[in-house]
C-alpha cells in the first residue's frame, strides 16, 4: 500500500534555512546512520552539485536543472528509504521540490488487474507524489515479460513520460536488488537512460550492526548491561546465518523483542522499579531468543521478520 513519509515541521525547524542548511542535513545523516560510506559520499557530491548550481543561478550564470532521478540498490534494511527521505529534505531546502515528502509504492499501487485500471492507478500515485519524491520499491516487478496479459508495461510507459516531461515537479527513485535492477534496465533502456544517479547500499558488517543497535537503544532510552551487549553481539552473528535477515529492520525487531522480554521480567515487581531497572536490558532478555535454542534445524521462530518491522520508516538504518 502506498505510504507517504515526510520530514516533520519541528524537525525542519531544527535546521534553519540558509547557506548551511544542506551541510547540517548531511551532518545529521552522518550522525544518525551507521556505515554507508559510499552512499554518504555520493549524496554529498550530489548536494554539492545542486548548491553550486543554485549559486550559478543567483550569479546570473547559465544554469539548467540537473537530472535528479535515481536508483537505490541493495538488500532490505540497508537504509534506502531513510536516505530517500534525507535526499527529499535536501532537495526541498534547495528549492528543487515543493515538499520534503517521499511517496513510497510498490507494483500493486501502480498496476491494475484488468484493462483500463492501470493508467488511473498510476496517475493517482503520480498526483500524490507531485512536488516531492516517488520511491518505487522493487521496481523490476513492474516488468513481467513472461505474462503477455500483464499491465505493468503500461505503468512503465506512463512513468517514462512523466519522468521526462514533468521532471521539474517530481523526482523518481527506483529501488531494489542490484542484479534485478540491472536486468530491468536492460529490458527497459528508456528507463535506464532517464536515471542519472545510481547509489548502491552495501550490507552492514556485524560491527556496524552492533553500532546500529546501540544507536537505536540510545534513541529509545534503553541500555545494555555488559553481559547483554555481549549476548547481543552473539545474537547478530547467529542471526546473520539465518534466512530473511533484513539488517536494520532485523536489528529493530530484535530490540523490540528484547524490550518485550524485559517487560515480562519486570512486570511482577512493577511497584518497586528504579529508573535504571526500566532502562536496562539484561543478557537473559537477549538469550531467551529461539536463536539460542539447542534443537537441530530450529527455525528462527519469533525472530522472523514481522510486518511491524517492515512498516518502520525514517528511523536510522532500518529501511
Amino acid at each position: 500500500m502506498a505510504q507517504t513519509l515526510e520530514t516533520l515541521p519541528e524537525k525542519l525547524e531544527e535546521v534553519p534555512d540558509g547557506g548551511d542548511a544542506v551541510e547540517a542535513v548531511l551532518s545529521q545523516l552522518d550522525r544518525e546512520m551507521v556505515g554507508l560510506a559510499p552512499v554518504k559520499e555520493r549524496i554529498r557530491e550530489m548536494a554539492a552539485l545542486l548548491v553550486i548550481d543554485q549559486l550559478r543561478r543567483d550569479a546570473g550564470l547559465e544554469s539548467s536543472r540537473p537530472s535528479l532521478h535515481m536508483t537505490f540498490t541493495g538488500n532490505p534494511g540497508t537504509g534506502k528509504t531513510t536516505v530517500a527521505l534525507k535526499m527529499a529534505e535536501i532537495l526541498f531546502r534547495l528549492g528543487y521540490i515543493d515538499k520534503p515528502k517521499v511517496v513510497s509504492v510498490t507494483r500493486d499501487d501502480l498496476v491494475g488487474q484488468y484493462v483500463g485500471h492501470t493508467a488511473p492507478k498510476t496517475r493517482d500515485v503520480l498526483k500524490r507524489a507531485k512536488g516531492g519524491v516517488l520511491f518505487i520499491d522493487e521496481a523490476y516487478y513492474l516488468y513481467r515479460p513472461e505474462n503477455e496479459r500483464d499491465y505493468g508495461q503500461e505503468a512503465i510507459e506512463i512513468l517514462l513520460q512523466v519522468m521526462e516531461t514533468e521532471r521539474e515537479d517530481l523526482v523518481v527513485i527506483l529501488a531494489g536488488y542490484k542484479d534485478r535492477m540491472e536486468t530491468f534496465f536492460k529490458s527497459n533502456p528508456g528507463m535506464g537512460s532517464r536515471v542519472a544517479h545510481h547509489l548502491h547500499f552495501p550490507d552492514f558488517t556485524p560491527e556496524e550492526l552492533v553500532q546500529i543497535g546501540d544507536l537505536m537503544m540510545e534513541q529509545l532510552q534503553y541500555e545494555f548491561d555488559d553481559e547483554a551487549r555481549d549476548a547481543f553481539e552473539e545474537y547478530i552473528n547467529r542471526r546473520l546465518e539465518r534466512p530473511r535477515f533484513a539488517y536494520g529492520r532485523s536489528i529493530r525487531n530484535a530490540i523490540d523483542r528484547a524490550r518485550m522480554r524485559q517487560a515480562g521480567r519486570l512486570y511482577a515487581d512493577r511497584e518497586k522499579l528504579s529508573k535504571e531497572d526500566l532502562m536496562t536490558i539484561k543478557a537473559e532478555d537477549i538469550l531467551a531468543s529461539s536463536l539460542f535454542g539447542d534443537e537441530e534445524g530450529e527455525s528462527p521462530g519469533d525472530d522472523d521478520e514481522s510486518s511491524d518491522g517492515a512498516k518502520a520508516n525514517a528511523r536510522g538504518n532500518e529501511s
